[in-house]
């Protein structure tokens, strides 16, 4: 045992999905669809503890998918997570923290699990805290990941578009993730093969951006006040969408800068989650 252990997990910005649930097994459930890896991401620190507690940014907080990997790894600890990014804004937080979580106490505790063994307990602990269906295992692979097939890393087949982006991001409100997961998801679903077929057959980050705006209109999950950045953003001729799931428009390039908004600005990561 050693006295801490950091991970960093880059954040995940989800263009779009659709929901293959999995009443049995939840780390045979997730989503398919396509994203963006981010270098703004979260910092987790792990350290044993009699007393264990979760803080996000210095304050106390209840996170599902966190106490569900302490459990299954049998850690008692204390799990301080940093991150420049908002919680409930499509940024894939929650899922970092587990997965975070799950590196740091494997080193801390010397549990001597592999990552793919860490991946599939981080993913079923975010499926079944509601919390999300994808980002984990995007996150563990970084750069701008395609969800072929859902799942842990035992089921799901992953693959990605071969290219780097500067990103930038406003966020205007918060959606509950956990409340449109658990609703009719057909339409949503529909949305989310039709735009995953499109990139798949183009995977650029064109494509990519074009598809992740057509879901969100299809999937009618689009609120006024992104629309209004989001057409502001095309006006001056840039190209934005709407983060999954969200209050959120993300942009490529300067895109929000040039409509004239103080946004946010990083990268697409390189890589995924990893040890510090």
């Amino acid at each position: 045992m050693t006295d801490e252990a950091r991970a960093f997990v880059p954040g995940h910005i989800t263009g779009f999905f659709s929901a293959h649930p999995n009443a049995d097994d939840p780390t045979k459930a997730g989503s398919r669809g396509g994203g963006l890896t981010l270098t703004d991401g979260v910092e987790v620190t792990v350290r044993p503890s009699t007393e264990p507690a979760v803080t996000l940014n210095g304050e106390s907080i209840e996170v599902d998918s966190v106490e569900t990997v302490l459990r299954t790894l049998d850690a008692g600890a204390t799990v301080e997570a940093e991150t420049p990014l908002p919680l409930g804004a499509g940024f894939g937080v929650s899922g970092a923290m587990a997965l975070g979580t799950a590196l740091a106490t494997n080193q801390v505790f010397n549990r001597k699990l592999s990552e793919n063994e860490l991946v599939t307990i981080a993913h079923g602990a975010e499926v079944q805290a509601g919390t999300g269906l994808g980002d984990v295992v995007a996150q563990a692979r970084g750069g701008i990941p395609i969800r072929l097939e859902p799942g842990g890393p035992q089921h799901n087949l992953l693959d990605g578009i071969p290219a780097r982006a500067r990103v930038e991001y406003l966020n205007i409100g918060q959606l509950s993730t956990a409340e449109v997961l658990s609703g009719d998801t057909d339409q949503l679903s529909e949305a989310g093969k039709k735009a995953l077929s499109r990139v798949v057959k183009e995977p650029t980050l064109a494509s990519f951006i074009f598809a992740s705006r057509r879901f969100a209109r299809e999937a009618e999950l689009l609120t006024p006040e992104v629309t209004t950045v989001i057409e502001d953003v095309i006006e001056a001729g840039g190209q934005a969408s709407m983060a999954m799931l969200g209050e959120t428009v993300f942009a490529l390039g300067t895109g929000l800068t040039d409509a004239g908004y103080d946004a946010s600005v990083c990268a697409t990561h390189p890589a995924g989650a990893m040890l510090k």
